[in-house]
């Protein structure tokens, strides 16, 4: 009997995932303890890191939250960290909860909308190199003003849209449901078809993907860290995009450059085109719906369309959290349209919780990450440096950092203690009373720095504003830092995570090794410039 009991709780282990990867957690979740108690924390929680991000790379194998919940649950048990700081790190990220809860579901709900807005883009523009160029830029755009998850979350709808009406026709299924992962009833006549446009889907999506990244360095709204950053340099909206345009602009560019050239000359898995007979049945399909379209069902798109606009109107305008916008849009889309089943408003959040909870869990490694002092050696070596070298330190620390963890926390940890260092500084200077009340005055929006330093005597005002200039420029290499490289992996990136979690992916067959292929052009070339931007413009 105990033999039959441990063989069916060895089957019931994370599921039907390989046997080889059962025990690579098994084995983590045994030695984790062992180098916790015996080499330190240092090396242990290094090792944490790396067996989560072994979870998110296996994400076709097992989806990550199983498996990286139990190596998390674990570390909290053995003492790596605490749970109050799991749940302060949680709390502190509560608007971006928020936002994966209502926004993505909101989007659900427009999903008639967008998907007949792209199928005539789609059909339209039959240039592979002009529709990726579209996306990318799209992606960037919105991104500037928007949110980086928002905007992947109506790409991956939009794809998942296009890819379930092909392979609903392919498997000759005209029922309601129908299981987009099996291709068990595919004709063999179109299998290639469908292999070819999973392809076109997967680039696609990358270029949207890259592209939120693109846009999203440049603005203060564009990513969570700019917001802090900005907050604590007492930047506004105009005075940030100037102060980042030296790095982010040439990297906007180059990196729009290298949407085309990857797809001219098929780098990296690039360069798939969409099948002519893909391209019919998207056609045809657009038009059955059109001439299926009642009078509610028009006045229904027209409801969508107007709340579009005011989606796009409040979060450029921050009327309120994302996230609370993201609930208005669900409210006044199941009101005005209709929708009041439960069942059928519980279907819109089935895409976000999973992600959702497996970003508490990626929440808990950020503060084992903070409580063992885990980035402390590279951060120590950066602050010891000088001058130009420190900024192009900063900027390589950040991007290597935020590649393997929260590129929001890599940017607090950061910016907090480097405003401490040069608040230190100025405590130091002849004259100064209290580097920390100066620093707020440096610091306060409403105020002239050259007028504050005024009232310092001898040379100590021009000292004062030469710091300041300085710590301009590690806020901009912080800033392009954790934004730029971090495109290498999907853990670099929380929209590149919340695509390779979500349920296009496998059914694209777009895997964490797929993305950092995918990712590999884009990131030379945008951390290069960015780089040689830090080196010689900033």
């Amino acid at each position: 009997m105990p033999q039959t009991n441990t063989r069916a709780l060895a089957r019931n282990l994370l599921g039907n995932s390989p046997n080889w990867y059962k025990w690579a957690i098994a084995g983590f979740l045994v030695v984790n303890p062992i180098l916790f108690f015996t080499a330190g924390s240092f090396i242990a929680g290094w090792a944490l890191i790396a067996e989560f991000i072994f979870t998110l790379a296996m994400a076709l194998k097992c989806y990550p939250l199983p498996a990286g919940g139990l190596l998390a649950v674990e570390a909290v048990a053995i003492g790596m960290t605490s749970s109050e700081h799991v749940y302060h790190e949680t709390l502190h990220n509560f608007p971006v909860i928020l936002l994966l809860m209502f926004m993505v579901a909101g989007i659900y709900f427009m999903k008639d909308l967008l998907q007949f807005t792209f199928t005539k883009l789609l059909v339209k523009v039959r240039s592979k190199m002009l529709i990726s160029l579209l996306f990318c830029f799209a992606g960037a755009f919105l991104s500037a003003f928007l949110d980086a998850l928002t905007v992947t979350a109506v790409i991956i709808t939009v794809a998942y849209g296009f890819y379930e009406v092909y392979h609903r026709y392919a498997s000759g299924g005209m029922g309601a449901e129908h299981n987009t992962k099996d291709d068990g009833a595919v004709k063999a006549m179109y299998a290639e078809d469908l292999e070819q446009f999973r392809g076109y889907l997967r680039n696609l999506m990358m270029h949207g993907a890259v592209g939120t990244a693109l846009g999203g360095v440049c603005t203060l709204v564009g990513e969570p860290q700019n917001l802090l950053i900005g907050h604590e340099m007492g930047w506004r909206f105009h005075e940030f995009f100037i102060e980042v345009a030296p790095v982010s602009i040439p990297v906007l560019f180059l990196g729009l450059a290298v949407c085309l050239l990857v797809e001219k000359f098929r780098i990296c898995g690039y360069g798939y085109k969409m099948p002519g007979n893909v391209r019919s049945v998207l056609l045809e399909e657009a038009t059955r719906r059109v001439d299926r379209l009642t009078k509610q069902g028009r006045m229904a798109l027209y409801i969508q369309i107007l709340t579009a606009i005011f989606l796009v109107a409040a979060l450029a305008l921050h009327l309120a959290e994302v996230g609370l916008i993201g609930l208005t849009v669900i409210v006044l889309l199941t009101a005005l349209n209709g929708v009041t089943e439960e069942h059928r408003i519980g279907h819109a959040f089935e895409e976000a919780l999973p992600f959702t909870a497996l970003l508490v869990v990626f929440f808990s490694i950020v503060a084992i990450i903070h409580d063992q002092q885990l980035f402390a050696p590279v951060l120590h070596f950066v602050l010891s440096l000088k001058g130009h070298a420190q900024l192009i330190a900063y900027y390589i620390a950040n991007g290597l950092l935020s590649s393997i963890s929260d590129n929001v926390f890599v940017a607090t940890v950061y910016i907090t203690e480097t405003k401490m260092n040069f608040i230190n500084m100025l405590g130091h200077l002849p004259g100064v009373e209290s580097g920390q009340q100066l620093m707020a005055l440096l610091t306060d929006p409403h105020l002239v720095r050259s007028e504050v330093v005024a009232g310092l005597p001898g040379d100590t005002g021009a000292k004062a504003l030469a710091l300041m200039h300085h710590f301009d420029k590690l806020a901009v290499a912080i800033n392009t830092g954790t934004n730029i490289p971090s495109v290498a992996t999907p853990n670099g990136q929380a929209a590149f995570l919340f695509l390779l979690t979500s349920a296009l992916a496998p059914v694209i067959r777009l895997s964490y090794g797929q993305m950092v292929k995918l990712a590999l052009p884009y990131t030379i070339v945008m951390s290069l410039t960015g780089l040689a931007a830090i080196a010689w413009l900033l």
